[in-house]
Order: structure tokens, then sequence, then C-alpha cells
């Protein structure tokens, strides 16, 4: 096992960060190790945005659910899907490139560019002995945090990456099993299977809960998911997406 695999199978997000700032290097590093993640047909569909205002980290912070590590860290980065630059590009090149751009499938395009970009800069901090933590919460009023980040059309805050020198480090949350995660030559449907490695993997996620918290708490993997997706979170997204005209056909 190499430097890399060992870097990438020992994450855990981090959430408590030293009053240290990452330096113009780390943060170019970072970037262009995102920068360097496939991209599909060179879109290069996303931008990056460091906030380093405290004022704009203390407002991001509230509006992620009032997360203190979105304000309390080395640096923050938020990761977004962005077409707006290919709009320019239509206008540059003369060419009608909106019915594209404003595609389902441009759409998925610039989601997954994006993905591969963050990965590959949370992968290069991890590898500098930097701790990170993605941050979803961004999405629970994308309007506001557009309006402080003064983002354009065709442009969508995906998730915030709070990076900066760990203060703590939890134990690793365990992953669902190897052979339920990779398939073969087809999908496993066997119900029978699928349940039985679901209810073996709560008991690990139990344990886990009550060594991590001295007992108090026990709860499986399955609870915590049914509980989650029985909430219905962030359900105006599908009108937010076509109100920025990301997503219209």
């Amino acid at each position: 096992m190499n430097s890399i695999i060992e870097t990438i199978l020992n994450h855990r997000s981090v959430r408590s960060f030293e009053e240290k700032k990452l330096t113009k290097e780390q943060i170019e590093i970072i970037v262009r190790s995102a920068q360097a993640a496939s991209t599909s047909s060179f879109i290069q569909a996303y931008s990056i945005i460091g906030v380093t205002d405290p004022k704009m980290k203390k407002q991001l912070a509230e509006l992620a659910g009032n997360q203190p590590y979105v304000e309390h860290n080395g640096h923050f980065f938020v990761f977004c899907a962005d077409l707006h630059r290919h709009e320019m590009i239509g206008k540059m090149e003369n060419k009608e490139v909106l019915y594209s751009i404003e595609s389902t499938e441009k759409f998925m395009v610039s989601l997954i560019d994006t993905a591969l970009a963050a990965q590959n800069a949370a992968i290069a901090a991890e590898s500098m002995g930097l701790g990170i933590c993605y941050i979803g919460g961004i999405r629970n009023q994308l309007n506001e945090v557009r309006e402080v980040l003064h983002t354009p059309e065709h442009v969508i805050p995906l998730f915030g990456m709070a990076i900066g020198y760990p203060k703590d480090l939890n134990e690793q949350k365990p992953r669902l099993p190897f052979e339920h995660i990779y398939h073969e030559n087809k999908y496993e449907q066997d119900e029978v299977k699928l349940k039985t490695q679901l209810e073996e993997y709560n008991r690990l996620i139990a344990q886990y809960y009550e060594e991590r918290t001295n007992g108090a708490r026990k709860d499986t993997w399955t609870s915590q998911m049914g509980n989650m997706l029985e909430q219905h979170v962030r359900i105006y997204m599908k009108d937010f997406l076509q109100q920025i005209k990301m997503d219209l056909h």
C-alpha cells in the first residue's frame, strides 16, 4: 500500500480546527490539485470561491445551520457548478449554447465535474496533514448564499469545504461492507442477502457510537437514514434551479 492510498483510507471529517490560516502556497496547491481532476469533454464546469472575509464566513456559517467550523478554520472553499463561463463562450464564439448549457445533461456534467475536483482537493489537503469537512449545509438557503457570494446565473454553490489544521480527530466511521457496495457484472438484488449485510453493518455502527459516546448513543445506520429520508429537506431545489436557469429541459 502506498502513501496516497493510506491518505485516502485514513479520511475522516474534521470539525475542530486550530486558529491557523493556510498559506497562499497551500491554497494554490489545493486548487491546482482540484483542477487536475478529470473533466467531461474538457468542459471544466466548476469554480471555487475561497472565503477569507470574517463577516462572510460568519454569514455562511449561519446560513449552513450555525456550524462553527464554517467560520473557524484555516480556509473555507465553496465549490460551485459553473456554466456561466460557457454562456460567455457562446457570445465570444457567436454560437447558440443556451439550450445545451441549460439541459439536464450539462447540469449533471457540472455536478460531476465539481465533485471530482473537490475530492482531488480534499486528498491534496489531507496529504499535507490538514483536515477537511464537506459542508452541504450551504444548500439550506441557496438564494441567500448566492447573495453573499455574488454568483451569477448558471452558477450554483454546491457545497463548502472547511480545511485547516485539526484540533481534534474523531475515530473513523466504519463504511458499508465492501460486498454491499461492489457488484460484479450485475446489480445484486437478493434482498435477504442485502438485508443481512445491513443488519451486520447496523451492529458495527451501533458499537461505534456506543464506544464514542460512552453509551449515550446506540443508533443504527438504517435508523439514521430512515429518519433523515422521512424529513422533507431542501425540497425547494427544483424551483431554485429553474430560477437560476441551471436545468430547464
